[in-house]
């Protein structure tokens, strides 16, 4: 019961003690310490916003989804160092994309904006949940039809059937 107290949420204390220290350029008891206590703080800090637990429906599709984001995020890296090395050879073709959605999870659409913005050359800027849509922010559109396709086939519809 104390330990629940304390560690409302062990996991993401551990997790973010393990990030702390992989940032930091040595390893001292000091940053041990420090960490542990920002780790601690943010787990009880979580337990004031009471988040609902996460409901998994289909543990499959998150091994999809994952094989289809580092697929992407490799793809997109090689296509702005393609753009950043060719300089003026390429010019990108940026635009902003106003993209409806049909997930609704909060959980789904907060994993979504983390996909997005990972991936580089992209950003999520802004989501209105009254139209259910998303501005995003892309350096090199070359159809804006088929990034909207591939965003809602690769991540939007597993994300549907892993939350909702």
């Amino acid at each position: 019961m104390i330990r629940r107290h304390i560690l409302p949420y062990p996991l993401l204390s551990l997790s973010l003690v393990v990030m702390w220290l992989l940032l930091q350029q040595s390893l001292s008891l000091g940053h041990v310490l420090l960490g542990s206590l920002i780790a601690i703080g943010a787990g009880r800090a979580m337990q004031a916003l009471q988040p609902d637990p996460p409901r998994v429906r289909n543990p499959i599709a998150i091994i999809k989804l994952i094989f289809y984001v580092v697929a992407d995020v490799l793809r997109s890296n090689i296509a702005v160092a393609i753009i950043a090395v060719s300089g003026r050879k390429h010019q990108p073709h940026p635009a902003f994309i106003l993209m409806p959605l049909e997930l609704t999870d909060k959980l789904g659409l907060a994993v979504l904006s983390i996909i997005v913005t990972a991936t580089p050359g992209s950003a999520w800027l802004e989501y209105t949940p009254g139209h259910n849509t998303v501005l995003l922010h892309v350096l090199d559109v070359v159809d804006e039809d088929e990034w909207v396709r591939t965003v809602k086939h690769n991540y939007e519809r597993l994300l549907m059937e892993i939350f909702e």
